[in-house]
């Protein structure tokens, strides 16, 4: 009777002796599974390190061979030259069309991906087809009547012209739609018998189940429009309306014998900052699955 009382006044102690007697195994699978996490980091890594190191490095330095691993003689004469230029401005477009841009195609994909997931009308199967098709075509060929269309709206070196013809993101609409089908009929079905509006269903129910969609949607859209480096280059025309990779990009093949390497790392190692801020931002959206529970049979 004592021993079985003490058992059960101290059930933490008896749970602790039984995980200290389980010890790890290293089976072969997990050795092999280990090394190959470790190798694949370690290349994944290795640029953003390189692009890192690199900013404070002298040209001569930057690209002798064999290279110098890690700068023994760290310079900011990278920085001091990046900054010559009129990086804050080209920084704030960036981020203005990004933004914009991200908020926009969230919006639009994730109403859109609903309508086309949930929602029985004429022609719903051929729209979506279209989108599906959308998808095959690369950006270069629909750039030339992109810019004839913007150039008689007027909207070359603009912000519209960069953030309006990429709203209607097909691979969006797709995500979203992809989302909204495991979205339960019942639930939507209920909230309408309980005389919830369009609007207010969409917002306080669709929503928030779509997150995880929103999520990745926002990291893939922002990345995109960062990086858009092709279109921004036919779109825009003054240096004031540079976004920071291509002011970057322009600043450091000013020279025609030679590409300054330092202040080119040193420009890419401040536009990856964003991406990576973003990416914290939204990992959790991004890797939570979606809680199907709100009806209950």
């Amino acid at each position: 009777m004592t021993a079985n009382a003490h058992v059960h006044a101290h059930p933490g102690s008896v749970r602790k002796h039984r995980h200290a007697g389980i010890k790890r195994k290293w089976t072969p699978t997990k050795v092999v599974s280990t090394v190959l996490l470790i190798i694949s980091t370690i290349v994944f890594i290795f640029p953003f390190y390189w692009i890192m190191t690199g900013a404070f490095k002298i040209q001569t330095v930057a690209t002798a061979i064999p290279p110098e691993w890690f700068p023994l003689k760290p310079t900011l004469s990278n920085w001091l030259e990046l900054f010559k230029n009129p990086i804050w401005r080209w920084t704030l477009n960036s981020f203005i069309i990004s933004i914009v841009e991200m908020i926009a195609v969230c919006l639009v994909s994730s109403t859109a991906g609903y309508v086309l997931a949930k929602k029985l009308f004429p022609g719903r199967k051929i729209i979506f087809t279209m989108f599906i098709a959308a998808m095959a075509l690369p950006k270069q060929v629909i750039l030339v009547p992109l810019f004839t269309m913007l150039a008689d709206f007027g909207w070359v070196n603009t912000y519209y012209g960069l953030i309006l013809p990429a709203i209607g993101w097909p691979f969006g609409v797709f995500l979203m739609k992809q989302f909204a089908q495991t979205i339960p009929g019942e639930l939507i079905e209920a909230a309408k018998m309980d005389g919830c509006s369009e609007i207010r269903l969409f917002s306080t129910i669709i929503l928030p189940l779509l997150k995880p969609a929103l999520g990745a949607l926002a990291i893939f859209t922002f990345i995109a429009s960062w990086n858009d480096y092709f279109s921004q280059l036919i779109m825009i025309r003054s240096t004031t309306m540079m976004t920071l990779p291509l002011g970057v990009s322009m600043m450091t093949t000013q020279s025609e014998f030679m590409t300054n390497y330092g202040v080119l790392m040193a420009g890419a190692a401040l536009a990856s900052v964003p991406m990576i801020a973003i990416f914290l931002v939204f990992q959790k959206a991004f890797t939570q699955g979606i809680t199907m529970g709100a009806v209950k049979g």
